[in-house]
């Protein structure tokens, strides 16, 4: 297992020995068909960012994989990890997606923050595969899946804006995706929240802004905006980000919505910001 910090290489001869071993597995095809293939490839971004990914080095434990080889039907884990030619993005990025391996049913309600080890990952990743094991009968056709995707976004003034992307199932009628937005201050070195984009004591006037960008997502899936708001009430979500246009705010299955409606997500205009958060926020 290698740590954010230490990206994860997974050597040719571990790869070929997998095919060779472990040709079933979805789990270990996954891996090693897309490195066979190049998956891996960069582009430039905002001139200096060069951004890219690469998958975690992770393989079943023998008894698991030898199991689901047995039954034919394995598991599909894929955690990717972000590649840039900054080594403080790849590692506050990184980190957080080691956390969200852990953690892998994230809520709106119950916000993630305690940091995850390397060797927490694993033992999650093991108990994840475990479970299906342990809880599908042997000829099952389903199978659990577990990913995890950083992606770039988008360069506005000295900030570069990436996303996180999750997907849990583990049966049932649809699994549970994820999505976090990640801004950076390429200055400070710093990832940036919510709070540091507003304007001392401006964060009612933003709730307000937010609130009526709800009622205007509301009228496109219900005309009855009161009544759809009795039973989906208005929060405020932290998960934002900068776009070319304002201020995007991202909300996960049942936050706001049924699950059917997706993960909306509410878009606050500049030139409504201006007062509320710091100009330096606001494209030149």
């Amino acid at each position: 297992m290698k740590t954010a910090n230490q990206r994860p290489i997974i050597e040719s001869q571990s790869v070929q020995q997998a095919s060779t071993d472990a040709g079933r597995l979805r789990l270990l095809s996954i891996v090693s068909s897309a490195l066979l293939f190049g998956t891996l490839s960069f582009s430039a971004y905002a001139g200096s960012l060069f951004s890219s990914t690469e998958y975690l080095d992770y393989q079943l434990p023998k008894k698991l994989q030898e199991t689901c080889a047995a039954r034919d039907n394995c598991p599909e884990i894929e955690v990717k990890y972000l590649k840039t030619n900054h080594k403080w993005l790849n590692d506050i990025t990184n980190q957080r997606i080691n956390t969200l391996v852990v953690n892998s049913k994230p809520s709106e309600s119950a916000p993630i923050t305690t940091k995850a080890t390397p060797a927490a990952v694993k033992s999650a990743l093991d108990s994840f595969a475990a479970s299906q094991l342990n809880e599908l009968p042997s000829d099952s056709a389903f199978a659990y899946s577990l990913t995890v995707t950083p992606e770039y976004v988008g360069h506005i003034n000295d900030f570069e804006t990436f996303e996180i992307s999750s997907y849990v199932f583990t049966g049932g009628a649809h699994g549970m995706p994820y999505s976090e937005y990640l801004v950076f201050d390429q200055k400070t070195k710093k990832q940036i929240k919510l709070a540091d984009m507003l304007q001392s004591g401006k964060k009612p006037q933003f709730k307000a802004l937010a609130y009526n960008a709800y009622k205007d997502w509301v009228k496109t899936v219900d005309k009855d905006v009161k009544n759809y708001e009795k039973n989906w009430p208005f929060t405020l979500s932290d998960n934002v980000t900068l776009t070319d246009k304002g201020i995007d705010i991202r909300y996960q299955h049942y936050a706001i919505a049924p699950y059917a409606y997706g993960m909306p997500v509410l878009s606050i205009p500049y030139n409504k910001l201006s007062g509320i958060i710091q100009p330096r926020f606001i494209p030149k």
